[in-house]
């Protein structure tokens, strides 16, 4: 008679999240890393292998996945590939961010403003653009920014403000116009109730009225030749050129600074790029700022 076992303490399967990373060869890091700058045009360093591997092991996590070959060939074999890569693109670039997130960045733009002509403002739109605007945040900062100081001069908000970003999930968000509550931590007061509404606990809806201001493209920046933005008086790119190459930050700027206005403004992330000229652009002085005009005659 074979011997009863005695009984066994519940096996415990270790959950999702708290296993520890599926094994990777660093062949195959190399294979998604290449993927996404052909794709992107953005370079993910070796520094970041991490972050590479975090966030493709969370994706295949959801998909029921542990073998990040068989991610690689959903991703570019299957039908479904275009979507999937849409939702993969949304966890490697859309980075935490907020309302008036550089307010010297801001403040250079609201110079900028207050010193145009009236009669420029009065007859024409404002027409900005947010390079790379995640969730939105940017994008309505501007409105703000805009609206304000174009009614402290007693002027018609006539302005626009278009955002562009890769990942349509992150536009999807944008254009609902909710935010939690710790986006707005940088908002004064008086402006978080002149502009927000408080729609259910620690959510608040971005003013309707002032949306309307405000358009969201998907935009892949490595394929700027193909935008249709020009004649831009605004263009707001921020935190962006990080993900790039040299030459290909410098591709980017050489394809923004065509689409700006005459007299037009373009502000980056400072530290972004170093050493860089343009023949049609002047830099601007300001201390906490990387900031261009483009002259007159360009």
């Amino acid at each position: 008679m074979t011997e009863k076992k005695k009984d066994q303490p519940p096996r415990i399967v270790e959950s999702w999240s708290l296993a520890s990373l599926p094994p990777v060869s660093e062949t195959m890091l190399q294979q998604w890393r290449q993927l996404i700058e052909a794709r992107t045009g953005m370079v993910v360093e070796p520094n970041r292998t991490t972050f590479l591997q975090t966030n493709l092991a969370s994706r295949m996590r959801e998909l029921g996945l542990s073998d990040y070959a068989a991610y690689y060939r959903r991703i570019t074999e299957a039908p479904d590939w275009m979507v999937e890569w849409s939702v993969l693109v949304d966890r490697l670039t859309v980075q935490e961010t907020r309302f008036f997130r550089d307010i010297d960045a801001l403040r250079t733009v609201e110079q900028y403003i207050a010193e145009l002509p009236r009669q420029q403002l009065s007859q024409t739109p404002l027409e900005a653009w947010s390079v790379g605007c995640a969730t939105g945040e940017e994008v309505y900062t501007l409105c703000i920014l805009i609206n304000e100081a174009l009614t402290q001069r007693g002027l018609k908000p006539k302005f626009g403000v278009t955002g562009t970003d890769i990942s349509t999930p992150a536009l999807n968000k944008a254009r609902t116009g909710i935010y939690p509550e710790r986006r707005l931590v940088e908002v004064r007061p008086e402006i978080q109730q002149r502009y927000f509404e408080l729609v259910r606990p620690g959510q608040y809806q971005f003013d309707r009225a002032l949306m309307k201001k405000a358009c969201f493209v998907r935009e892949n920046l490595a394929e700027l030749q193909n935008a249709l933005h020009f004649r831009m008086q605004i263009i707001y790119c921020q935190n962006v050129l990080i993900y790039f190459k040299k030459w290909r930050r410098r591709e980017i700027l050489r394809h923004l600074t065509e689409r700006l206005a005459p007299g037009g403004l373009l502000v980056l992330g400072l530290g972004e790029l170093t050493n860089w000229q343009h023949p049609d652009l002047e830099r601007l002085s300001t201390e906490h700022t990387l900031a261009y005009r483009k002259k007159s005659g360009a």
